[in-house]
């Protein structure tokens, strides 16, 4: 059928069409997508660069009144999780630094929990000592939101990493927080499903980390975001709480849905140890088609075409220009089957017929080549060919490692608007950015803006900030579409939130930390809430307490009164309560 569909196409458009192009030589193995930890060490890491700068001395943050890690807590931990503290300053390097090398931090003890308990003892621990604790995942956030600023105790969920359960009627998988999504998406397409999101960064990332950061990807598109796919939770609290919360029920209408607190809030209210997670079955016919396309104009025809030719297989919708695409090339070496256009798409389908799904997407083919929407491409059917096209667009983050200091931008804008600020940031900034890229996941409307240069200039990103902010707000976009906020976004989360939102997470972050331990400097303008916000919280507390005690004062003048009043209109002799 496939072979059919290639020759249909190359009937339809000989010159233009390349279809199942090879891009490998032959008997060289295909080469699986790097995730962004494997690239922040491969050909773009920093050996024999200079080191880093700490995060306190590029950026205006100062050290909150936290204790500092003694001996006593160093032999604390030593109890707990015994043989898996790290002190070792060069083990710690890796992990005080994120794969961007944006952010350095100043930790000098790891901790290595393998169980719930464990954590919830560490927790403890903490929280009486008042220490910081930074929770640690595979390290591949792209905001500076998964490494100390300062001191903080890093807690690293590497070794809770197995599968508790895993239903194979209901696709429904238990693990802890540690597994590696890519070694999970093996796990469960050996059951015949799949996982429900699909990241660059699989190969290193966990899954816990995906939650705490309500992480997008790729299949968002097809099975939308995890606060759909996310059943329940198992998370600690900050004072050492066990919070179980991992249903595997698909309807549960009880009460508030807790676990909506902890998905996306970035380790600031809580840990987030175990994962309950529905997975969608394995589709039995993949197809991805990389397609060149002469402007942003046909970019949008060609998506509106695509959900209404190819519906229901539909999952997967990515752009790229042209740079981002010349960046692959120089930087990793990788041929883009697909030359001159000013923009490039893919397209992926994914269905249970593979005969059903070849029609559908050939007619699309036909269609959008004959109308000039697009201008040339090819096709893959076979896993080996599909990997190799979805690396030219999973590996753009690694091309832009490799060419410098990159600001990176991960907003959420109409689809329509959605390329005008890449063009008006390359005209704001001229040369002085070595590159002006965009790309991202146009079916969701999420762009991700990439501003390269030779090393970090303060004047360049005063450049940029607040402009591309202040741009997406008038939009109505969002600021951070999948990656977080972090550290580097903590200050703008009020240009796609309103005051009172921003106070009522204050609020809750304040309820829920009340010493402000959990990933401090992070999420929220104000950090830990021992500064404003948790005196707003003691003063609403204070305030409580004077009200109640008013209002007691109040009733009892009351019940005095009614007291007398009863023993002055009473008969002589009578014997009525006294009050």
């Amino acid at each position: 059928m496939a072979a059919c569909l290639a020759s249909r196409l190359l009937r339809a458009s000989p010159r233009r069409w390349l279809a199942a192009r090879v891009l490998w030589a032959p008997g060289e193995r295909s080469p699986r997508p790097r995730s962004p930890h494997e690239a922040g060490r491969g050909c773009c890491s920093a050996s024999g660069a200079p080191e880093l700068t700490l995060t306190p001395q590029r950026y205006a943050v100062q050290r909150l009144p936290f204790s500092a890690v003694s001996e006593q807590d160093l032999a604390a931990f030593e109890r707990i999780v015994p043989g898996r503290v790290v002190t070792d300053p060069d083990e710690l390097q890796a992990f005080n630094v994120d794969w961007l090398r944006m952010v350095r931090g100043s930790s000098q003890v790891l901790l290595r929990p393998r169980t719930t308990e464990e954590v919830s003892r560490i927790l403890r621990h903490c929280h009486e000592r008042n220490l910081a604790v930074n929770p640690q995942g595979g390290n591949t956030g792209m905001v500076g939101g998964s490494v100390p600023v300062f001191d903080e105790v890093i807690l690293s969920t590497a070794l809770m990493n197995q599968i508790i359960s895993f239903h194979s009627v209901s696709g429904i998988l238990v693990c802890q927080a540690g597994c590696v999504l890519e070694e999970l998406s093996q796990y469960v397409e050996a059951r015949d499903f799949i996982m429900p999101l699909d990241l660059g960064a699989k190969g290193s990332c966990h899954i816990g980390g995906n939650v705490a950061t309500n992480a997008g990807g790729l299949r968002f598109l097809r099975y939308g975001s995890l606060r759909g796919t996310v059943l329940g939770l198992e998370v600690v609290l900050v004072d050492g709480t066990v919070l179980d919360c991992l249903t595997t029920l698909r309807k549960d209408n009880t009460g508030y849905d807790l676990k909506q607190l902890f998905i996306g809030s970035e380790g600031t209210l809580g840990v987030i140890t175990a994962v309950s997670i529905l997975c969608p079955p394995k589709p039995k016919a993949v197809n991805v088609a990389f397609l060149g396309c002469p402007g942003f104009a046909e970019v949008l025809q060609t998506l509106s075409t695509c959900r209404g030719m190819l519906g229901e297989i539909l999952s997967a919708f990515e752009f790229m220009d042209a740079q981002c695409m010349k960046l692959v090339g120089q930087h990793l070496g990788l041929a883009s089957p697909v030359q001159d256009s000013p923009f490039y798409v893919l397209v992926e389908t994914a269905g249970s017929g593979a005969g059903h799904d070849a029609e559908k997407l050939g007619h699309f083919l036909e269609h959008v080549l004959g109308s000039g929407l697009v201008t040339d491409g090819t096709m893959a059917t076979d896993q080996r060919k599909i990997q190799t096209l979805w690396a030219l667009r999973e590996r753009i983050t690694e091309a832009l490692s490799c060419d410098g200091y990159v600001y990176k931008y991960d907003l959420s804008l109409p689809v329509e608007r959605l390329y005008d600020i890449v063009i008006d940031v390359r005209a704001r900034l001229g040369p002085n950015a070595k590159n002006v890229v965009g790309y991202g996941h146009l079916g969701d409307g999420n762009l991700h803006l990439n501003v390269t240069a030779e090393a970090f200039s303060a004047s360049l990103l005063s450049s940029l900030e607040p402009y591309v902010y202040a741009w997406t707000a008038e939009q109505r976009g969002s600021v951070s579409a999948e990656h977080g906020l972090g550290f580097k976004k903590k200050d703008v989360l009020g240009y796609s939130k309103p005051p009172a939102a921003v106070q009522l997470m204050q609020q809750l972050k304040a309820l829920l930390d009340p010493k402000g331990i959990l990933n401090p400097y992070k999420n929220l303008k104000n950090g830990p809430i021992c500064t404003s916000c948790g005196a707003t919280l003691r003063r609403v507390r204070r305030n409580l307490r004077n009200v109640v005690h008013a209002a007691a004062r109040v009733l009892c003048a009351g019940l005095q009164w009614a007291a007398s009043s009863r023993a002055q209109d009473a008969p002589l002799g009578s014997q009525g309560p006294v009050w």
